[in-house]
């Protein structure tokens, strides 16, 4: 087993095995095919299916070494709920430090040795140290509307953004790409481009401070080509598809995801000289993806998202004290003051209907409820949305007035494979045809940091 004195753990959500060497052979990610050809390979996989394979359960297996059977955190905006210690737990309680950037469903033990920033769905862990809550609060906001055409972020805000902008790293080639994108966006240039700038601000800030805390361990999280592919595989692979796409989104999005691809070897590349002949480079992806098929003799997967989450709550009869925050997607928590108010408003909920069928996907965890609209199907502008099942006389309004459709439908979605590389400077590389747990990679990044596991860690780390 060799040794690493730090590790960067690249953590791009959901890339895929065959898409990555199509693009590789083809020419087009120089970056990625140096860190492969240079790196241990392994496709790892996880133990879940059905509704527990989504990323926000396998990252918190990567970080912890559990699978969900024994870490039970299956939503998003769940990670304070583990009680098991995380890699960064065991590396900072060493005395060692740590720089989390974006990872999905996170938590920490109290005053960590280091900094960890959540990833931006996250409403009940808060950014380690304070210093870094404008940041996360922009990314936050932007990543949670970007369906909208404005930010529910105040002057002050977008003030205190700039100013820690202007003092945490950000790089006139940054701001150039920015001010390219909006100019672009002012003549007709597409909206959806402005996820990879997230990535770029967040790649200025972990530079920033990866040079200052020299941390043992750090992470980097990037969604947006995860994106990509759940809304554009159709565009990509039409041949796959029954429902095909227009030509104007043929011809906007047939090379979304390759552009996806190129952005996430352009980050490869600025981390392979970040990290030198120094650092341990780790590529993981959890998980990956596939064509989504299964809905395609209903016209695709559409999904809706409520337009004003109030409007929603007064129509269905909900009267009780809540607060709302969006999630991914068409998702959405909604929080009561307790369990019994969590529960009556289920049952009201519960009762919105859609042509007879229930209108809504309701999760309740004590007081809270994950909740979503469960209608996948087009729906025609007169679809109406009712209170009870479907009756003569029945209170009813316009569906979209309570919800609008997402732009794409979906055409991606979740496979259980993932890629991991191991890049460790001094080691010879390989690849391996074996496929490997996903719970290895905790045990396997505290051996080569030298640190013992946890007890709670039972897969066997990797022969790196």
């Amino acid at each position: 087993m060799s040794t690493a004195r730090r590790i960067i753990l690249l953590e791009f959500n959901e890339l895929t095995p065959h898409l990555m060497e199509r693009f590789v052979d083809m020419g087009c990610l120089p970056h990625f095919k140096r860190l492969r050809d240079e790196s241990q390979v392994y496709t790892t996989e996880a133990a879940e299916r059905g509704w527990e394979l989504n990323p926000w359960v396998q990252w918190v297996t990567v970080h912890s070494g559990l699978d969900y059977c024994d870490h039970q955190i299956i939503e998003l905006d769940e990670g304070d709920r583990l009680r098991a210690e995380r890699v960064w737990d065991v590396v900072s309680a060493a005395g060692r430090p740590v720089w989390v950037c974006g990872s999905m469903n996170v938590g920490y033990q109290a005053s960590p040795k280091g900094a960890i920033m959540p990833d931006p769905w996250t409403t009940k862990v808060a950014p380690w140290p304070d210093a870094l809550k404008p940041f996360f609060r922009f990314v936050q906001q932007s990543v949670l509307e970007h369906t909208s055409d404005h930010l529910a972020l105040s002057r002050a805000e977008y003030a205190r953004f700039l100013a820690f902008m202007a003092t945490h790293g950000m790089t006139a080639a940054t701001f150039a790409a920015i001010a390219r994108q909006l100019a672009s966006e002012r003549f007709g240039g597409s909206r959806w481009r402005r996820a990879v700038l997230l990535d770029r601000l967040q790649f200025d800030v972990f530079r920033w401070y990866y040079r200052r805390l020299q941390p043992a361990f750090s992470t980097f999280f990037s969604n947006s080509t995860a994106h990509f592919q759940h809304f554009h595989w159709r565009e990509m692979e039409p041949h796959l598809f029954r429902v095909q796409p227009s030509a104007e989104k043929l011809a906007e999005h047939e090379r979304t995801i390759l552009f996806g691809y190129q952005q996430m070897d352009a980050l490869v590349g600025r981390f392979l000289r970040l990290a030198g002949r120094d650092a341990t480079l780790i590529f993981a992806t959890a998980i990956s993806q596939q064509p989504c098929l299964a809905y395609e003799d209903q016209g695709g997967k559409m999904m809706y998202r409520p337009t004003d989450v109030s409007r929603l709550m007064q129509f269905a009869g909900v009267t009780q004290p809540y607060t709302a925050a969006p999630v991914m997607a068409e998702v959405f928590i909604l929080r009561f003051a307790s369990d019994a108010d969590a529960a009556a408003a289920e049952t009201t909920l519960a009762a919105l209907r859609v042509r007879s069928r229930p209108a809504m996907q309701l999760l309740r965890n004590g007081a809270e409820i994950n909740a979503k609209c469960q209608i996948h199907d087009p729906l025609d502008a007169n679809t109406t949305l009712s209170r009870g099942c479907a009756q003569a006389g029945e209170d009813e309004t316009p569906f979209f007035k309570m919800f609008y459709a997402l732009e794409e439908s979906k055409s991606g979605m979740h496979h259980p494979d993932g890629m991991l590389w191991i890049r460790v400077p001094g080691a010879s590389p390989s690849r391996h045809t074996n496929k490997v747990p996903l719970a290895s990679l905790a045990p396997t990044i505290l051996q080569l940091l030298s640190l013992p596991r946890p007890a709670h860690m039972k897969a066997a780390p990797l022969a790196v």
